[in-house]
């Protein structure tokens, strides 16, 4: 879990650091928004193409290449001082993510079935508060050790993280069942397994979206900095907690059901950001979805492993993760534009209709497994 938060904050340290490369580095807005967009691009891609190699006999060692690339791109970011080092460094990182992350999930899922969802929940948690840490560790870091910090530091941790995680015992998929398919989508063609994978998507509307125009909002308000800086951080940390508990709920209640309940709220929190007038008014809603986001944010991947057979899992979290990663992508990007050109009251609104509509597909697509649940065992 540890090192799956780490590689998800190298994704976020860019979001609050926009101004630093304006001011230090002379690169503008608009280039710095193709950085964050084909970071997640080139996760996207690679959540395609190497996930899969988990599921056929090479889980531990997708997971230790995968993090030396990760941390290859987090240095060439650290070290760029211009455009086209500093591109190139977060294509390779999100190239490096792309790959070790769904093999984690594959380790942790084949692991222990029948605790599938509390640990799939935390597994999940640790991704989404990485992925909300990145930009506070920023805005932490950046201000009194200079621009290259956040990504220095978070390449140390994951190195210190990745023997841990690669001492594992790894229960590797036997020869005679390994995949002969070299990517996933054909596990498309399983219509609630396609549902869990846009509900998955969903979960990172929110977030990119919410990530994107935080700090952005709390500017125009004259908001207190530490307040912006701080929400962050406090809306990530209920992931951390709720996460387990969260997973093992979606297993026995339902995962679709308790993702419908929190993406639908959710899209409801993202309207009351664009309402409200203040930046200490937005700061206390938004402590509101922190807790929501917390118990349900791992019930689209619980599901996926539920209906996705052990020999096909990382490949199922592969797609998981490369809808999250264009979803969010693209979000960040249509936020940023809509904010500028029609204010924070639009572009709340924008995110929050995303949500309900994509929302709806994704249930529509899985309501043949609408009331799939699954009973922990009581020796479990």
């Amino acid at each position: 879990g540890g090192l799956n938060g780490t590689l998800a904050a190298g994704y976020g340290v860019l979001f609050t650091i926009v101004d630093d490369y304006k001011n230090e580095y002379g690169i503008d807005e608009t280039a710095i928004g193709l950085v964050i967009g084909i970071g997640f691009l080139a996760g996207f891609i690679s959540l395609l193409v190497f996930a899969p190699f988990a599921d056929r006999g090479h889980a531990r060692t997708v997971v230790v290449v995968g993090v030396f690339v990760s941390v290859a791109g987090l240095l060439l970011m650290a070290i760029g001082t211009s455009l086209l080092p500093i591109l190139l460094g977060r294509i390779i990182n999100g190239l490096g993510v792309g790959a070790a992350s769904p093999a984690v999930r594959r380790i942790v899922i084949i692991a222990d079935p029948a605790k599938l969802g509390s640990n799939l929940g935390r597994l999940l948690s640790a991704d989404v508060f990485g992925f909300a840490m990145g930009p506070a560790i920023s805005a932490v870091l950046v201000g009194p050790f200079g621009i290259p910090a956040p990504f220095i530091v978070v390449s140390a941790v994951a190195l210190v993280l990745l023997p841990f995680v690669a001492r594992v015992p790894v229960d590797e998929t036997a020869v005679e069942n390994r995949p002969q398919r070299r990517l996933a989508f054909d596990l498309l063609a399983i219509r609630p397994f396609a549902g869990a994978t846009v509900l998955a998507g969903v979960a990172f509307i929110m977030i990119g979206g919410f990530d994107a125009l935080w700090s952005l909002v709390h500017d125009e308000l004259g908001t207190a900095e530490w307040i912006a800086n701080i929400g962050i951080t406090l809306f990530a940390l209920p992931l951390i907690f709720l996460g387990p508990w969260g997973g093992r709920l979606a297993q026995t209640f339902g995962p679709f059901k308790l993702a419908a309940i929190g993406l639908f709220a959710g899209g409801g929190f993202m309207l009351g950001y664009g309402l409200l007038p203040t930046g200490g008014l937005i700061f206390a809603l938004a402590m509101c979805p922190a807790v929501s986001d917390g118990v349900t944010i791992s019930a689209a991947g619980v599901a996926a492993g539920m209906v996705i057979p052990e020999d096909r899992q990382a490949g199922a979290q592969g797609m998981l993760g490369a809808s999250q990663a264009l979803m969010a992508g693209v979000m960040a990007v249509v936020t940023g534009f809509v904010y500028e050109n029609f204010g924070r009251t639009v572009a709340y609104a924008t995110v929050a209709g995303a949500i309900f509509v994509v929302t709806a597909i994704g249930l529509w697509l899985a309501k043949d497994a609408w009331s799939l649940r699954r009973p922990i065992p009581s020796n479990a």
